[in-house]
């Protein structure tokens, strides 16, 4: 059975499953924060770790595997998410690595009527320096209805190159001001502070929830 953090009301109408990036845990601060604003908006929030991430903290270094073959664990965090009487809709994400595997395995649950959307926290278009890499063409024709945050400084995919993809109509994209890949703004630059991004992602969130969840 998957290990869940929750928080939130766990009366909320609309569940958020998080997972992790590659290479920081499911309670990094960066996912901590995050979700704690979903859930001051009133969302449910649950986390969750592939098997590689919690192998960690048992002491076991082991690298993150290829995206697409933790695909199988995401959709068992669905099925264990369900079997613990999570009710109403769902929509899936996560941090980076962890938003590209939702990504991979939405249009399948999607159709099944198993989830409401997709929610990613900085994607990862393309590994850091090389531009030419790119982790997008299964998003040309995502059919499930997708937010993704992204920072204007991330070095995984800039605004200016993100305009040149070739993406579904299905997503729309929010940048966020002077945000890295953990979305954290340089406030002496961008005026923005971490805090204000967040209640920003929260608040965005809350409103295209409120149009595509069923």
């Amino acid at each position: 059975m998957t290990t869940f953090l929750f928080d939130g009301p766990d009366t909320a109408p609309i569940t958020i499953l998080l997972a992790h990036g590659a290479g920081a845990p499911m309670d990094s601060p960066s996912m901590t924060a995050t979700a704690k604003a979903l859930a001051a908006a009133g969302f449910r929030v649950a986390r969750f770790e592939f098997h590689y991430m919690a192998a960690r903290r048992y002491g076991h270094r082991k690298p993150p595997p290829r995206a697409e073959t933790v695909n199988p664990e995401y959709i068992k965090a669905i099925a264990d998410l369900r079997a613990k009487g999570v009710k109403g809709s769902l929509i899936i994400g996560g941090k980076s690595m962890g938003g590209r595997v939702a990504s991979m395995v939405a249009d399948e649950m999607f159709s099944k009527g198993e989830i409401s959307g997709l929610l990613c926290l900085g994607y990862p278009f393309h590994p850091p320096g090389k531009p030419t890499q790119l982790r997008t063409k299964h998003l040309a024709d995502l059919r499930t209805p997708t937010l993704i945050f992204q920072g204007t400084r991330d070095e995984f995919g800039t605004r200016d190159e993100v305009a040149t993809y070739d993406l579904s109509d299905a997503i729309e994209i929010l940048w966020l001001e002077g945000g890295d890949h953990d979305l954290k703004p340089r406030k002496s630059v961008s005026g923005f502070s971490t805090a204000d991004h967040l209640k920003t992602l929260a608040e965005a969130v809350k409103a295209w929830t409120g149009r595509v969840a069923r």
